[in-house]
């Protein structure tokens, strides 16, 4: 046999098809595309002011310049407003996992009537848009008193993240055989101790999924913020970013260097979770 044919049966080499290279090349250009904005950020972050002008600006770094993060905590309170927009999101969590969990309970293990035009109902609210409820509950707040105050914006957040959460978690609460639920019925568990020592437990990560649905609704959220917060010690991080656009001048490489600090720790939460996550959002999909 030549040893053409004898390469054939080489162990460990495997000939790459056409179709697999243009794949691999369609997920980098596709990757280099999503990645580059936030590439970009980083590195305006750490120019110096007059790098950042510079036409055309450079594609690679120059040097490492750290002065727009020490001018931005030094001129700007950026730690404060992380430390309220964090708040903010942690009061949204806990509410929506308070609120949610029953709800989705509901949905998945009890049989009323209606609950299936209920659950519609619940995810039809997704679709109406934020900008058209935001004078009415501007009204409301104003009514109630409750402007400018984090405890009732965190609320404001909650209630808008719920349905989408209830229905997330409701497919987690499927993916749990209905043997396990009647076995601890059985075993005399009534319904809450079945939610709370049986289902809980093995949904961890959809109410995983769930916490960060939650969370980065709150953490990214502007429009109810800037109209219901007014006072400049009450300003979330997003609300703080928008102030360091002015009409008469717009410090660039500070603007990027607070873009960055703004995502670090949502991109670290999620680094954290990711695995329960896609755990969570998946749970349910297939069924054995």
């Amino acid at each position: 046999m030549s040893a053409t044919g004898l390469s054939a049966f080489a162990p460990g080499r495997r000939s790459i098809s056409g179709e697999a290279i243009l794949r691999g090349g369609a997920i980098i250009v596709i990757s280099a595309i999503i990645f580059f904005p936030v590439y970009w950020m980083v590195l305006s972050s750490l120019r110096s002011s007059s790098e950042s002008l510079s036409f055309p600006p450079p594609l690679l770094p120059h040097g490492i310049d750290l002065s727009a993060y020490a001018q931005l905590f030094t001129d700007k309170p950026i730690a404060h407003w992380l430390l309220l927009s964090t708040f903010v999101a942690t009061l949204t969590v806990i509410a929506t996992l308070l609120l949610v969990i029953p709800a989705a309970y509901a949905l998945s293990r009890l049989y009323w009537a209606g609950r299936s035009a209920f659950g519609l109902l619940l995810l039809f609210t997704q679709m109406m848009p934020a900008a058209v409820v935001v004078a009415p509950v501007l009204a409301l707040y104003r009514n109630l008193g409750w402007t400018d105050n984090l405890w009732a914006l965190a609320l404001l957040h909650t209630a808008f993240v719920v349905p989408l959460c209830a229905w997330v978690l409701k497919t987690s609460f499927d993916a749990v055989p209905k043997e396990i639920v009647e076995a601890a019925l059985i075993d005399g568990c009534n319904r809450w101790k079945v939610l709370w020592l049986v289902v809980l437990p093995l949904t961890r990560p959809g109410l995983v999924a769930v916490s960060v649905i939650a969370f980065f609704a709150s953490w990214n959220e502007y429009l109810f913020a800037s109209t219901l917060i007014t006072k400049s010690d009450l300003y979330t991080a997003s609300l703080g970013l928008a102030t360091l656009m002015t009409q008469l001048d717009t410090p660039l490489f500070v603007l990027m260097a607070a873009g960055v600090t703004f995502s670090v720790l949502p991109v670290f939460f999620y680094m954290a979770i990711q695995r329960h996550l896609l755990r969570g959002l998946t749970a349910g999909a297939v069924k054995g």
